[in-house]
């Protein structure tokens, strides 16, 4: 069960809001619930303003919130286990990547990616690494937020390959050892999956380029558990809100936030004079069903 750390009053509020609002009752899906709240399009998307402004947190404990609160609350992790833990940051990013073409959005023409999904985006964040200062402002980022959120740990972590480089220049701007997870062990010589040095009961932070299913970053993690250090948490530059991955995170009780990620993405672009009213649409859709978006 989930309940609010920040001061009583702000809990016993957000709660009678939350009981209270209009609809909550009679909505006949989750989707149209957690939409209503946490959409960053949504004008009435305030409640992930109202926890930025109070500092809320949302942690595992004894006290029970009402039922139906808590399932409302569970079903969306981009807020509530902070995968966006600043809009300001998540539309700066967004619009980066798009510069410098790590992303691109093609939502006429979609991209095939391995897995057959049809997505009118492809993300390459590893072009971040040829931009000085796409490169800076993504170290500085999470340089802030790690040491907010966590605390200084003694190890960053990058999964290989993708998070090897912004793991470096994390780790350097924090004057911390480096490690990497390879996806599988080496088939020769040590047989590594980690490569560097880390010891038994080392608290590490994660970083991540990208989450899509989740499965490399859970096949990191599942080597650091065996290495029995104390992950502290992930870090990635971007993700597509896929619930599975969300899903698989909760599960295994992983903190993880991005510095943005795809719902971030199409706001910003719906702020530019790039896109047309029906690629924007297109963009929508995919958000709402991936697997089933080529077929539209």
């Amino acid at each position: 069960m989930l309940f609010l750390t920040s001061p009583p009053a702000a809990t016993t509020s957000f709660i009678a809001l939350v009981k209270n609002l209009s609809g909550l009752a009679t909505a006949t899906s989750t989707k149209q619930v957690t939409d209503f709240f946490f959409d960053p399009n949504s004008s009435n998307s305030f409640l992930s303003s109202f926890l930025v402004l109070t500092g809320t947190r949302f942690l595992r404990g004894n006290e029970r919130l009402d039922s139906r609160i808590s399932r409302l609350l569970l079903t969306k992790t981009s807020y509530i286990r902070a995968m966006i833990l600043d809009k300001e940051t998540a539309y700066k990013t967004a619009e980066l990547l798009l510069q410098i073409k790590a992303i691109q959005l093609n939502p006429e023409t979609p991209f095939t990616w391995a897995s057959g999904i049809q997505s009118p985006i492809y993300c390459d964040n590893r072009l971040a690494l040829s931009y000085p200062a796409v490169r800076n402002f993504l170290r500085q980022e999470f340089v802030r937020k790690i040491e907010e959120r966590y605390g200084k740990p003694e190890v960053i972590a990058g999964v290989a390959t993708g998070a090897i480089g912004i793991g470096i220049l994390v780790a350097e701007a924090m004057g911390l050892p480096f490690i990497y997870i390879r996806p599988e062990a080496k088939g020769h010589g040590r047989k590594n999956q980690i490569e560097g040095k880390i010891d038994k009961g080392q608290n590490v932070v994660v970083i991540e380029d990208l989450i899509s299913t989740g499965k490399s970053s859970l096949k990191a993690i599942d080597a650091l558990e065996d290495a029995e250090v104390n992950i502290k948490g992930m870090a990635a530059i971007f993700t597509y809100n896929f619930e599975t991955a969300t899903s698989q995170f909760q599960e295994r009780d992983l903190d993880v936030f991005t510095l943005s990620d795809y719902k971030h993405l199409v706001a910003y672009a719906k702020t530019t004079d790039k896109f047309s009213a029906e690629q924007l649409e297109l963009l929508d859709q995919w958000s709402e069903n991936p697997q089933a978006w080529g077929n539209h």
